[in-house]
């Protein structure tokens, strides 16, 4: 069964940086596009980054020049290295998987698990950002 578990989330300063980190189990991240997602209590789930099987790579308005999203194949881990955070940081992070990349159009990022490209995701991490 595949498993996608995020981890490396924790509190920091403003300014900070924290690297991501999402596992993948009896998957290789040859096969699918992943992105990176966050969401806040009673806000709109944001697609972060993503990262597609030919290699393109997209970031958020918010996220451009502070995060860089890279994958190990090797090790089937896909990061999300983030820079310069700020309190709006603020958020769970989710990895997902799919035959697509989802952008979010509203609501929480548990109605982009449901999508039909969106095949597996995980739990999520917390990254807390304090001023």
């Amino acid at each position: 069964e595949v498993q996608l578990v995020e981890s490396g989330g924790g509190s920091v300063q403003a300014g900070g940086s924290l690297k991501l980190s999402c596992v993948a189990s009896e998957m290789t991240f040859d096969d699918y596009d992943m992105g990176w997602y966050r969401q806040v209590p009673g806000k709109e789930c944001e697609l972060v980054s993503s990262m597609r099987r030919d290699g393109t790579k997209t970031y958020s308005d918010s996220s451009q020049g502070r995060f860089t999203i890279s994958p190990d194949n090797d090790k089937k881990v896909v990061y999300l290295q983030m820079n310069n955070l700020e309190p709006g940081d603020t958020a769970v992070y989710y990895c997902a998987a799919g035959t697509g990349v989802v952008i979010p159009t509203g609501g929480n990022c548990h109605r982009v698990w449901g999508h039909r490209y969106i095949r597996y995701w995980g739990q999520g991490t917390q990254v807390t950002v304090s001023s």
